[in-house]
């Protein structure tokens, strides 16, 4: 449970859900993802069967990451998250501006909690 509750597997799983990517393709579409963070998230979704990690024979060998079967069933509803946090996003910073505006009429600014 804790693989894939995490901040970067989300990202990762939707990413990978069209099709196949190199690892440098991977990093590119996650912004903010370090390439260690994304080496490590990786080899723990191969452990647990959720993505597929292929090298080709050639010379530099070149690696692709795909999802498994098991992956594609959970990255349905990742996606579907990502696109909700997306299509919403404006709705959570009103409403966090409101509530900061109505504790703290003032203007000040508020830690979060």
């Amino acid at each position: 449970m804790e693989h894939v509750t995490g901040r970067w597997v989300p990202l990762i799983l939707a990413a990978l859900t069209p099709g196949p990517m190199r690892f440098f393709e991977l990093r590119r579409r996650i912004d903010g993802i370090s390439e260690k963070m994304l080496s490590a998230k990786l080899r723990i979704l191969v452990r647990d069967g959720l993505v597929e990690r292929t090298v080709e024979p050639t010379t530099p060998s070149q690696v692709s990451y795909e999802l498994t079967e098991l992956g594609q069933g959970l990255s349905r509803p990742f996606a579907q998250l990502v696109r909700w946090i997306s299509a919403h996003t404006p709705e959570v910073i009103a409403a966090q501006q409101r509530y900061d505006h109505s504790v703290n009429p003032a203007g000040q600014v508020i830690p979060s909690p």
